[in-house]
């Protein structure tokens, strides 16, 4: 298994407005249990998660803290300089996972990730993340690093469920984290509920009472069966977004929750490939 210390239920953080509530957000989610925190250059709220997480009366060494170096920010000297301002913004002398957050515009492997394994040798950051990568390109990044590759982040939830990089995971002993593991609420939608869904996403109707039926029969929620069915999972970690209290809360207690064998296979028989992010223009999100 990849490193253990890499708890499996995280905190993401991205959002395009209140940036600011992240420091009360995530000292509140320190407060109730969390101790991965996920965030990236590109979401511009670093200095807000900082300083929640000074005032925190957590330990820092005790949280896993994960942030990504944005797109045009990936040749050598970028990579250096915009993680200095990172550690700045973050208060902290290292984060825990560093990932190229897409390997779009300035991203060439072999300046992107030397400049990664400087920063692991350095100690500013201890381990080596990819996101939005494709089989092809993680294998050109093994071949290129010399850290292993520790996670890879992808979009993935029951109606996106990336079975191909999940194996992949499993075979070369990494994580792979799923961002939008709630499917931006879908996961609570029916075909009448559209209003819910991200205005972004593609449009698309389907019907998902497969999951509130899974989650009447265990008197919970379609946001725990969800999470729940990703944990199933080997190598596989999940980031759900939560402002509030009691939502993160949920989610931390979809750890507790054990789906049966019918309700796995169930989900794992969704037939649907439902991207929310897609990959030609996602950049400037996730």
């Amino acid at each position: 298994m990849p490193p253990e210390e890499l708890p499996r239920i995280g905190l993401g953080t991205y959002s395009e407005n209140d940036r600011d509530q992240w420091t009360e957000r995530v000292e509140t989610a320190l407060q109730v249990g969390y101790r991965h925190v996920d965030t990236a250059q590109g979401y511009e709220n670093e200095a807000y998660l900082g300083e929640g997480i000074a005032e925190s009366a957590v330990d820092r060494d005790d949280i896993f803290l994960a942030t990504k170096v944005d797109t045009g920010n990936l040749a050598y000297d970028d990579v250096l300089e915009s993680v200095e301002a990172s550690l700045d913004r973050l208060e902290t002398d290292y984060v825990d996972l560093l990932y190229v957050h897409w390997p779009h515009e300035t991203y060439e492997p072999e300046e992107t990730l030397s400049a990664f394994d400087e920063l692991r040798d350095r100690g500013a950051i201890r381990h080596v993340g990819v996101s939005n990568f494709e089989p092809d390109q993680l294998d050109r990044a093994r071949d290129v690093l010399d850290a292993p590759i520790v996670a890879h982040q992808v979009e993935c939830h029951p109606f996106c469920q990336q079975t191909e990089l999940r194996r992949y995971a499993r075979e070369h002993d990494h994580w792979l984290v799923a961002y939008c593991p709630l499917a931006k609420g879908e996961v609570f939608a029916t075909s009448g509920d559209r209003d819910i869904a991200d205005p972004f996403a593609t449009p698309v109707e389907f019907d998902v009472s497969a999951l509130s039926e899974i989650a009447d029969k265990h008197e919970t929620t379609p946001a725990q069966v969800s999470l729940a069915w990703l944990l199933s999972k080997d190598n596989v970690a999940a980031i759900p977004k939560a402002s509030s209290e009691p939502h993160m809360r949920e989610n931390l207690q979809a750890t507790e929750l054990e789906l049966d064998a019918a309700d796995l296979e169930r989900i794992d028989a969704f037939e649907r490939e439902h991207r929310l992010i897609d990959p030609d223009f996602g950049a400037w999100n996730h």
